[in-house]
């Protein structure tokens, strides 16, 4: 234990703070059961937080901002991404946080909603967030080359058509300097002709 123990703290130290990470990451270093409890010492000694079961963080130092300690923890945005990318799997945020995510709307959602082409499942983040995962076959709607894009897409399908205010076009359109021309010429094909047609308008 003690050898799996020290083996795991110097992988993770190995890591710039903020690094999340899966159990599965130290397979090779010892037994399921071997792993599980050593990723709980190190929670308990303070080298680890448990984000949800499973998943690990490495925490980032606290520092004052305004007074204020801030840890600097990982939204619920890079955690659903880091599953993501441990999965090979894609994702696109969807309804309320897809509009939260690009200031659409004010409402910051406890549970967020993510369309995937992985496995559909649900993460409890703590005992009051999670993340669900919603597994689609509609590719399309994971293909795009640029991921602002995408998100825009998401959000737009979020308000429907006929639906869009001149103020939230304004928002939109102060977040296309994230996207290429090249990327937008390639993801056009893509994009649902209702959503298409304000777009190329703005």
């Amino acid at each position: 234990m003690k050898i799996t123990i020290s083996q795991i703290e110097n992988k993770i130290k190995n890591y710039r703070r903020g690094k999340i990470f899966f159990i599965d990451d130290f397979a090779s270093l010892g037994t399921p059961d071997a792993v599980k409890k050593s990723l709980q010492r190190l929670t308990h000694s303070g080298l680890l937080e448990r984000l949800a079961n499973g998943i690990y963080w490495y925490p980032k130092k606290e520092k004052e901002l305004y007074g204020v300690k801030v840890s600097g923890k990982p939204t619920l945005d890079e955690i659903a991404k880091a599953i993501a990318k441990r999965d090979k799997a894609r994702i696109v945020p969807t309804g309320i946080h897809a509009l939260n995510m690009l200031n659409l709307s004010t409402q910051v959602p406890a549970n967020v909603v993510y369309l995937t082409d992985g496995t559909a499942r649900r993460v409890n983040i703590g005992s009051k967030k999670g993340i669900l995962f919603k597994h689609t076959a509609e590719v399309k709607r994971l293909s795009y080359k640029s991921e602002y894009l995408m998100l825009i897409v998401s959000a737009l399908r979020e308000i429907g058509e006929n639906k869009v205010t001149p103020e939230q076009l304004e928002m939109i359109k102060s977040h296309f300097s994230q996207i290429t021309k090249q990327e937008f010429e390639v993801d056009i094909k893509l994009i649902p002709v209702w959503i298409r047609k304000i777009l190329l308008a703005i």
